[in-house]
Parts: structure tokens; C-alpha cells; sequence
């Protein structure tokens, strides 16, 4: 089998709306700004988003409105997978606005609106900023040290200040009982975990760190009622029954002028393979009968 994420690997065996993936983006050049293990591709992609960000003033946005500008900027975008995947021995900070996969498309649009209420544009800044949110406590290091699993990325970035997890608020939440393990389980599907085993010990500790916590999600049958508490720029993880996975999918809550919450995302299946804006989100997250509900986490203003 060849080497998966787990960003891909938390699609596996989902049907409908995720369809199946491949890693052909493994072998896949790209015209990379490499520097410091840093790289970005996508330069006029950023410059359209920057541009037309200052023409209309959105930096006066709230940041989740503000989020919702960008977002809508990347629709069509290609989905690609295994973009952060550039290497078994060495972890490189990766934007890549040719193609997004689920996690990366709400890292990004974050990450932009993140550099704008700074009064920042250039690649830099934005990488500056998806470090943040992409490591634990914002410290990139070897593989173990990025947040792999969505709620750990919800929890660290909470205690970072650039999130808060509004799950709890929501009317109908219960106790979130998922189990992660996929990683530790499987390491032969990890490039990274596949070449350096002592890896595999550093990510079960984090693995028990995250089956300890207590979390709550919304289920299901609760969403419709709970949408109108919804903001625009919330980011959304599709929880799952998989083994040893959390978060099945991400997107971005996307209300319209007549208060519709959509979802938007990076979606996989076959028939779209690009970033959509989808229909009203307690309609459209029934592509598989593992889904159970949702986390919310809601961009925070900068101080």
C-alpha cells in the first residue's frame, strides 16, 4: 500500500461526497519558493485574494467574514492531497494555493486573513502564519510535532488564542467518546513514521494526551436546529465512527444573505475534486451513515 496522511487517511473508506483518494501528488513536481523548509507555490493566486482584498476594504471584516471573503475566492480550486508531503526525513511548512485538500483549504483561508489584519502580504507572512496553526504550540520541528489529528488542532489552537471551540455552546452537544489511534496503528502508511520508528512512540504519547481530554460534539440530529448560532468563518470537523480517526472531513460554515449556513470545502468526490460551496449544512454531511455530527471551532480576533 502506498504511504498515506493522515489527512488523507481520514477520508478512507468514506463514501458519497469524499469518494476514495490517491497519493498521486506524491510524485507530482511543483515550482516551489523553497527556503528554511519552508515552501510556497501560488503566487498570483495570493495576489488576486490581496488585491481584491484591499479594493474592498475587507480587512474592516470581522475575521470570520473576512474568512468567508477568501474562502469564496478559492472555489474551483483543485483538490490535492499529499501537498505536505514533500519528504520522509524532513517536515517543511507547506502553502500550496494551486491545490488544497479538507485541512489545508481552512489552514490557508485562516491563515490569509490572519496576515491581512497584521497589514502583511508577502509568502513569508502567510507561512509565518499556517506555522502557527499547523504546529504544536506553534513550533515547527520533526513530523510528531504537527497536529495531525483536527481536535488536537482545535485544542492547541484554542490555547493559542487563535480559536475558541464553541461545540459546548451548542444547544443538544454531548460527550465526544471517539478514540484516535490510526496513526500509531498503522505507521506503514506514514512516510515519516515508516522511516524513523521512533517517531511511532512520540505520537502515541500524543495519542493518549488526546484520548484523555473531554471534548463534546453535536449531533446529527441536533445541527438544523443549532445553524442559525453558526457564523460565517467557523471551521467545521465532521466527526466519524472510522477506528482510530476523529475528524472524517473539515470546511468552512458560509452564510448567505438570507442566513443559510452552507459548508464549503475541499471536497474529493469524483465528480467535483475542487473546492465547493455546498448546500445548507445539515443537508449535505449524509454522504456515509459513520458521520455523527460536528465541532465547531470559531476564528478569534487578533489582540
Amino acid at each position: 500500500m502506498k504511504s498515506m496522511t493522515r489527512r488523507e487517511l481520514l477520508h478512507y473508506g468514506s463514501l458519497g461526497c469524499l469518494g476514495i483518494l490517491t497519493s498521486s501528488a506524491l510524485t507530482t513536481p511543483f515550482s516551489w519558493l523553497q527556503q528554511e523548509n519552508k515552501q510556497f507555490d501560488g503566487q498570483e493566486i495570493l495576489d488576486r485574494i490581496l488585491n481584491k482584498a484591499s479594493a474592498e476594504d475587507w480587512v474592516r471584516l470581522p475575521i470570520g467574514e473576512l474568512m468567508g471573503k477568501i474562502a469564496l475566492e478559492f472555489r474551483g480550486t483543485p483538490y490535492k492531497g499529499f501537498t505536505l508531503e514533500l519528504s520522509k526525513d524532513l517536515e517543511y511548512c507547506v502553502v500550496n494555493l494551486k491545490g488544497l485538500d479538507c485541512v489545508t483549504f481552512f489552514e490557508d483561508t485562516l491563515g490569509i486573513a490572519r496576515m491581512l489584519k497584521k497589514g502583511h502580504s508577502h509568502p513569508d507572512d502567510l507561512l509565518d502564519e499556517v506555522r502557527l496553526t499547523r504546529y504544536r504550540s506553534g513550533r515547527m520541528g520533526s513530523f510528531p510535532s504537527r497536529l495531525h489529528y483536527t481536535t488536537d488542532w482545535f485544542v492547541d489552537n484554542e490555547e493559542k488564542g487563535v480559536v475558541h471551540i464553541v461545540t459546548p455552546d451548542l444547544p443538544g452537544a454531548v460527550p465526544f467518546t471517539q478514540k484516535v489511534g490510526i496513526m500509531t496503528q498503522h505507521p506503514e502508511m506514514y512516510r515519516q513514521l515508516a522511516t524513523h520508528p521512533q517517531y511511532v512512540s512520540e505520537m502515541k504519547l500524543i495519542e493518549d494526551t488526546i484520548n484523555e481530554r473531554t471534548l463534546k460534539y453535536l449531533p446529527m440530529d441536533k445541527l438544523e436546529a443549532a445553524e442559525p448560532l453558526l457564523q460565517t468563518g467557523d471551521i467545521i470537523g465532521v466527526c466519524t465512527t472510522e477506528e482510530g480517526i476523529d475528524i472524517a472531513h473539515t470546511g468552512l460554515v458560509i452564510k448567505d444573505e438570507s442566513g443559510v449556513a452552507h459548508f464549503m470545502d475541499a471536497s474529493s468526490v469524483r465528480s467535483r475534486m475542487q473546492v465547493t460551496l455546498e448546500p445548507q449544512i445539515s443537508k449535505c454531511l449524509n454522504w456515509s451513515n459513520k458521520i455523527t455530527g460536528i465541532m465547531v471551532a470559531r476564528p478569534l480576533e487578533l489582540k
